[in-house]
């Protein structure tokens, strides 16, 4: 794959017959069975089908080729990615998280603050963590109060720092 993105995450195994619980980065979690072609970061092909409904905002799914927990169980933790290539394109003003990985965040003054090291997404909401230069991670909320401008052209986004969390 010449330029992953990942899309979702197995989490465990569930039940004894080879199905497991699928964490999804995509808008609704349905949206990952419209993407046939996910792979692990070894190129191996997944093929997801829905085994029932949304479980703790966690899709439960069987794969096709795992039929038993053990099975399932030595999948927890890969990460399912597709080519940005198979993405829809963004308008202006929208961008995908993978995006914003790298960019340079400032705060509202011109401040270096450092950069985006991951996006995050806890269960009450989406966070950036941000490495300064120093190599300490602060955590920020993604809300317009916190993040006034994404600037993907510029490399860059705009923070109130008065939100940012921790420093470890």
């Amino acid at each position: 794959m010449k330029n992953p993105v990942c899309l979702a995450e197995i989490t465990s195994p569930h039940g004894i017959r080879g199905a497991v619980k699928v964490k999804t980065f995509t808008e609704y979690s349905e949206d990952v069975f419209d993407y046939p072609t996910l792979r692990d970061q070894a190129g191996h092909l997944y093929k997801l089908n829905l085994f029932a409904p949304k479980h703790n905002d966690l899709l439960v799914v069987t794969i096709d080729g795992v039929s038993s927990r053990d099975d399932a169980e030595s999948l927890r933790g890969t990460k399912l990615y597709v080519d940005r290539s198979e993405l829809p394109e963004t308008d202006d003003n929208e961008f995908y998280y993978e995006d914003l990985v790298g960019l340079n965040v400032i705060d509202q003054s011109g401040e270096d603050i450092g950069t985006v090291l991951a996006v995050q997404n806890y269960g009450a909401g989406d966070f950036f963590d941000i490495k300064t230069p120093e190599s300490e991670i602060y955590t920020l909320p993604f809300t317009q109060e916190a993040v006034p401008q994404v600037d993907i052209k510029a490399k860059k986004i705009i923070i109130n720092k008065e939100y940012l969390l921790g420093g470890k």
